[in-house]
């Protein structure tokens, strides 16, 4: 480009061609949610969404303030506000062409450790009928062992002491509750949309679990009135890296310094469960529904289990993205009979939705070069996700006595993963909660092959099954004398 634009509200006429812009005017937007946890994947998705509904149906209320509780959060406040809230979203498609639009969805966002009473006073604010959440699995603060509320957690045993001057989600929405209660105003609807299995029961249990202990009688009054509805989220939103504000710059003259990449697809199912009025999402695209539960069991277990298959087996090889491990023949050959063996015989009817049409669609974006998505990032946390992600599946086939190798192949590339090393020698850092015990147990298994297995708190009692324990075991032998390739191609040959 000839010149570059600071993206803000003064220079977004001057934007080049073709770049999508907001055709509403944000002086008249008000903010009728807030989102807390504004980082890429809110971009990409609900804010997407909320943009296409003002730009396209005339909606005024229902902008968003986002809200930052991390440290961390600091520069994506200081980033946004330097550019009047406005940023670039870059839509990465398979055949090569970038797509770039304008989002203006979002009008303000709250730095919660400079001022939270800022914070619970605009959670307060009757404008707001929904707080939105993408706080990742750790943000719920669910104990791993017990699936109950945890307590131990300081920080939320400073919220208990300093109801006014929280620091967790859960302080902020119980003391923001409790002056709604207290000023008679109407509840606002808890909206998870976090990658979690029934995300909003899972809030709901939290909350509740908190605010028992903090003020019962306002448990009783967010148990009556607090909707929680739980719904899918699906949109492969790879970190921002300096590459992609670099390309933005050379290919639309654009400087943006908080970007969002993503592929085309994108795929939101909420149940319609809201406390009064809701912005009417379904009419760009979203799909409500009476029970999401099929949808996210789908999602999950082809999706995210597809993914840690790739991740591991990735990693180990040496690939860097995911998309590379997708064009080999043997990995994709292994996820195609993980998905069509080991998890669709155990899916539940799924209104609306062609099965095959969806695993092919996930072939295919997991196959996209230009999103560029790292191994390393699949394989980030993975003692959170594996027993979401891939534990049902074992058990349900376990039960239905179905086959099992491909998911004892995925736990035992798991643990090879996990000590660290990838097939060269070369080193990597374990990115997980759990990287200490996953290393030690993951080592040990070289003397010991059930030691990984028996690390209770992420595969419960899995390693008293003897039919899988055998899978794994000899999987796992195979993994250290032959590799990740020679293992790949015997899987391969079983395939029905």
């Amino acid at each position: 480009m000839s010149h570059s634009i600071p993206l803000n509200n003064k220079n977004i006429q001057q934007l080049p061609h073709g770049i999508e812009r907001p055709s509403y005017d944000r002086q008249k937007l008000v903010a009728g949610m807030v989102h807390v946890g504004v980082g890429g994947f809110h971009r990409s998705h609900q804010a997407y969404y909320t943009d296409e509904l003002l730009k396209n149906h005339g909606v005024t209320d229902w902008a968003i303030c986002g809200v930052g509780l991390m440290e961390y959060d600091k520069k994506m406040q200081e980033a946004l506000e330097s550019q009047d809230h406005l940023y670039s979203l870059m839509l990465f498609h398979p055949e090569g062409n970038i797509t770039t639009r304008v989002i203006g969805s979002i009008i303000d966002y709250f730095f919660a450790p400079d001022d939270p009473e800022a914070v619970i006073e605009k959670m307060a604010d009757p404008e707001i009928k929904i707080v939105s959440l993408t706080i990742t699995e750790g943000g719920y603060n669910v104990n791993e062992a017990t699936r109950e509320f945890d307590f131990e957690n300081k920080d939320v045993q400073w919220d208990l002491k300093n109801p006014d001057n929280p620091k967790t989600i859960f302080g902020f929405l119980c003391e923001s509750l409790r002056r709604r209660k207290e000023r008679e105003l109407p509840a606002f609807t808890i909206l998870s949309c976090d990658n979690i299995q029934h995300n909003g029961d899972v809030t709901k249990k939290m909350l509740l679990a908190f605010c028992n202990n903090a003020d019962p009688e306002l448990c009783k009054w967010i148990e009556q009135n607090v909707y929680f509805p739980n719904c899918m989220v699906d949109r492969i939103t790879p970190a921002t890296t300096e590459e992609s504000r670099t390309t933005l710059l050379t290919k639309s003259g654009i400087i943006d310094k908080c970007p969002v990449v993503c592929e085309p697809f994108c795929q939101w199912v909420i149940e319609d469960n809201f406390n009064g009025n809701r912005p009417p999402w379904e009419k760009v695209g979203v799909q409500f529904v009476p029970d999401v539960s099929p949808y996210e069991k789908m999602k999950i277990r082809l999706l995210n289990a597809g993914h840690s298959l790739l991740g591991f087996s990735g990693a180990l090889y040496g690939y860097e993205y995911i998309h590379e491990t997708v064009h080999d023949h043997l990995f994709s050959g292994l996820l195609h009979r993980f998905m069509d063996e080991e998890v669709t015989p155990v899916l539940d009817a799924i209104p609306g939705i062609d099965l095959d049409q969806y695993k092919e669609s996930l072939v295919q974006r997991f196959g996209n070069p230009y999103i560029k998505d790292q191994v390393a990032r699949i394989c980030l946390q993975s003692s959170a996700k594996i027993p979401k992600y891939l534990l049902p599946t074992i058990l349900d086939q376990l039960k239905e006595g179905g086959p099992l190798d491909c998911s004892a192949y995925i736990i035992a590339s798991w643990c090879r993963y996990a000590e660290g090393t990838d097939e060269k020698g070369r080193k990597y850092q374990l990115e997980d909660e759990m990287s200490a015990i996953l290393q030690e147990k993951a080592l040990l298994s070289r003397q010991d092959p059930l030691a990984f297995l028996k690390i209770e708190t992420v595969f419960g009692d899995l390693v008293r099954s003897e039919r899988f324990t055998e899978i794994y075991k000899k999987t796992l032998q195979d993994l250290y004398q032959k590799g990740v390739i020679e293992c790949l191609k015997e899987l391969n040959l079983k395939k029905k």
